[in-house]
Parts: C-alpha cells; sequence; structure tokens
C-alpha cells in the first residue's frame, strides 16, 4: 500500500509518531508531509524529534514534484495526524496550495481513502460544518478521542487506543490495544 502519512501544526505530535512507528517502509511505501508549523509543534512535543524508520520518503509541504500530488497517480491512502482545524477547513473547501492540501484534494476527487485525526476542542460550529462537508465528500474522521476501558497505565497506552483506530481504517493489522472484550491471550 502507498500511505501519505501528514503532519499538521495542531497538537499531538504523538500520535503521529506512533502511527509512523507502526507503518513498515519494508510492506508499504511510506511517504510523510510535514505542514509549514508542524516542525514548531514536534520540536515542543517530541523533544528527540520525530523518528522516522529507514524507508520512510519525506516530501517538501511546497513541492508539487511527489507523484501522489496527481490524481493520475493517486496513493492508496493518506493519514493526516494530527489535523489542525485550519488544515481540515482548507481541505473542506477545496484549497489546494500546498503539497498537503494538493494531496488531499486528490484522494477526495479520487475517491481514495482519507483519514484526518482532529485534535481541538471545544469545537466550533463552523468545524462541525467542515466536519459534515468532509463526510459527505468521502474522508474518514477519526477525532483524537482516546478509550480508557482498558485502563491505560502511560500516555503511550492511551494514543494507541486512537492510532490503532487509524491502522483498522487503513487496514494494517496492529494490536496496538486492547479491543472491547477481548479474551485475553
Amino acid at each position: 500500500m502507498n500511505i501519505v502519512v501528514a503532519i499538521t501544526g495542531a497538537s499531538g505530535a504523538l500520535y503521529a509518531q506512533r502511527l509512523l512507528d507502526q507503518l513498515d517502509p519494508a510492506e508499504h511505501a511510506v511517504h510523510l508531509v510535514l505542514s509549514s508549523y508542524a516542525p514548531q509543534v514536534i520540536a515542543e512535543e517530541l523533544p528527540d524529534g520525530l523518528r522516522l524508520r529507514d524507508g520512510v520518503e519525506s516530501h517538501h509541504v511546497r513541492s508539487m514534484n511527489a507523484p501522489f500530488a496527481s490524481g493520475s497517480n493517486a496513493c492508496d491512502a493518506m493519514v493526516i495526524i494530527p489535523c489542525s482545524m485550519g488544515t481540515l477547513g482548507r481541505i473542506a473547501h477545496g484549497h489546494g496550495s500546498d503539497l498537503l492540501l494538493r494531496t488531499a484534494d486528490v484522494q477526495l476527487k479520487e475517491k481514495r481513502k482519507l483519514i484526518l485525526v482532529p485534535r481541538e476542542t471545544p469545537l466550533s460550529l463552523i468545524h462541525v460544518k467542515n466536519f459534515e462537508l468532509l463526510l459527505l465528500a468521502g474522508a474518514t474522521l477519526i477525532p483524537a478521542n482516546p478509550a480508557f476501558y482498558h485502563r491505560p497505565a502511560s500516555i503511550q497506552d492511551v494514543v494507541d487506543t486512537v492510532v490503532a483506530r487509524v491502522l483498522d481504517h487503513l487496514n494494517v493489522p496492529n494490536r496496538l490495544s486492547p479491543r472491547w472484550r477481548e479474551e485475553a491471550d
């Protein structure tokens, strides 16, 4: 599978790191795009920086030379994690002024998988209307709302409940987080 992971300037870089940790470049073509503000948030939230596995290909947000910037070579799936409300709104309204936004636009117009992980609270009516537009256009919204039924013991356990749902929607097998009422091994 050809997967683009995009990181925006919303808080929640740990979600992106955990997703990248789980995507094996030996099994999938993994591409990374950072919004212009993402590096500042990553520096604040990930003191050791973003760790990339060998084989992850990074693309500059201002370049339109990536193959997946065109509908003739769309990727199989794109995940924007975390997704700021500004990015979400620009996608909902068809703005494609950089590689991240253009790729999301391509995913929607080509009816390919687009997963957004919004990380914002509270939500305004504008946010909710943008959610509606994206859902109607075929996007999948997985808000960063972790589960607690398995009594997480660490921040990573909490993060993993969200990342597991993203992996599920990518059809990537995982055992990151216990399932509801799952029998113990």
